[in-house]
């Protein structure tokens, strides 16, 4: 479940607002995004892998939020291990990493094309 955003890395470009098939972000003028709607994240790491600043961790914990200490998450060297290890941009030329996710372009775009949910709309 997306667990944090890292302001400091943020480049403000919305990408993870455009890409997140159920709109668990909010974007604010000249800030970063905001994680707006937490327990709708579906885990799905489109906004990490679109991130080319590593601004965002999604904790691999699908069923619950869990807390997500940012420091571990810096030490342990978890921001943008995702878009590397799926040979997303500056790694698609390394060998050592194979971007597969080509094979998922067709559901990403059906999911891109839903209609996105509105908060009010969706009752418990």
């Amino acid at each position: 479940m997306i667990a944090l955003i890292f302001s400091d890395r943020c480049t403000q470009c919305s990408r993870c607002v455009d890409v997140c098939p159920t709109n668990v972000f909010d974007a604010l003028p000249d800030q970063p995004p905001v994680i707006a709607r937490q327990s709708d994240c579906e885990t799905c790491f489109m906004c990490e892998l679109y991130c080319k600043a590593d601004a965002i961790y999604v904790e691999p914990e699908i069923e619950r939020a869990v807390a997500v200490d940012a420091q571990q998450v810096l030490d342990a060297g978890l921001l943008g291990q995702f878009r590397r290890d799926s040979g997303w941009d500056e790694w698609s030329a390394d060998p050592q990493y194979s971007n597969q996710h080509w094979r998922m372009e067709e559901v990403f775009t059906l999911a891109r094309a839903l209609p996105r949910p509105v908060a009010e709309e969706i009752k418990p």
